[in-house]
């Protein structure tokens, strides 16, 4: 039982996309598919415009460079996946780590604030595990000291904040479509910006910056998503909702069955959020009687495969001792060393958090 497992669409409906395509021999370069996909999207999600990529890394890339950030420092989490920061290595930006927020895990606008220098020409948080960030206090410290904030949304599709899609708030936010996310392509992402003059800079930075037949307009990439994965994006479209709710069925299963467990703390949701129940994260706290590594090791020799998202946390990675950061970033640290993330997927048996609880108990 792994940590994870994609939802697919119907094969019979892809069969279907297919022979579409072989008709009509186009596999990419913005084809109909692609075009389809990003209306859907706009609309599912509630956003302007959506511009699609080839993988979830690549829309940080051109969200970073779209938005003019060239040179300098980003202040980012430590707790996140590694593409999050490794993205700004590639770009030669310097990334800058603050501390997070004990409860949800996400970078905290306090600890950021202490961390702007006139060097700092832009904040990259993450909505960890699909927990919005401060989105409020990051917008106040984007109108003080004039920094644009790109929100890393890889595990918020769908998420809503008061009623209002969490994709609505910063200059950018980008998404991954990764087979391990709530929605897949098999691998994808996109960019999620506010204005069509946006949109097309984003469109032009994803074909290699090509304007016309002979034309350029500045330095792009190949960050193209094709038409097999747009038709199998539009498929799965179609099942997500479906998919989401039976999220949502185990998370209470979780919670009801690991609330007697002793030595976890579990995770908790707010009134005001909309979620897509990405993660099942439970932290291994001091009076556990087991520790978070040894229940890790427990639940393999029961074939239940857990991961520890995130762990290492990234400052703890000996490529990035060197970067800045506040103090020894003490809460991102305990909770990478406590967290567990239980298996979750809509297809996952309704029994699995009962058997894990019994195992722990």
């Amino acid at each position: 039982m792994l940590v994870t497992s994609p939802i697919l669409p119907d094969f019979d409906d892809f069969v279907e996309k297919l022979k579409t395509i072989w008709n009509t021999r186009q596999l990419t370069n913005n084809g109909p598919f692609v075009r389809e996909f990003e209306e859907a999207l706009a609309k599912y999600l509630h956003v302007p415009f959506v511009s699609v990529m080839a993988n979830g890394t690549l829309p940080l890339m051109l969200a970073l460079k779209a938005a003019g950030i060239n040179e300098g420092e980003v202040i980012t989490t430590p707790y996140t996946f590694v593409a999050t920061v490794s993205v700004l290595k590639w770009l030669g930006l310097t990334p800058v780590f603050a501390d997070v927020d004990p409860v949800t895990g996400t970078l905290s606008p306090h600890e950021v604030e202490r961390m702007i220098t006139p060097r700092t020409r832009a904040i990259l948080p993450v909505h960890v595990y699909g927990y919005p960030c401060d989105v409020a206090g990051f917008h106040r410290l984007s109108l003080r000291y004039h920094l644009p904030v790109i929100y890393d949304a890889a595990h918020a599709f769908g998420v809503k904040l008061d009623g209002h899609s969490v994709l609505e708030w910063g200059d950018l936010s980008t998404l991954s479509f990764h087979a391990t996310k709530v929605f897949n392509t098999i691998e994808g992402g996109a960019v999620i910006c506010h204005t069509p003059e946006m949109k097309h800079r984003l469109d032009t930075m994803r074909n290699f910056g090509i304007t016309g037949e002979t034309s350029l307009d500045g330095i792009g990439i190949n960050a193209k998503l094709d038409e097999l994965r747009a038709a199998y994006g539009l498929l799965n479209l179609r099942k997500v909702d479906e998919a989401i709710d039976a999220r949502a069925r185990l998370w209470n299963a979780y919670t009801l069955a690991l609330k007697s467990v002793p030595g976890l703390r579990l995770p908790s949701l707010a009134d005001s959020v909309d979620y897509n129940y990405s993660h099942y994260p439970i932290y291994v706290e001091a009076e556990s009687p087991r520790t978070r590594d040894e229940i890790f090791a427990l639940l393999k020799t029961h074939d239940i495969h857990p991961r520890r998202y995130f762990f290492p946390a990234i400052h703890q990675f000996e490529t990035y001792a060197d970067v800045r950061r506040s103090g020894n970033l003490p809460i991102a640290s305990r909770l990478s060393e406590q967290v567990i993330c239980l298996p979750l997927y809509p297809h996952l048996p309704l029994s699995t958090p009962e058997k894990i609880a019994s195992i722990l108990r």
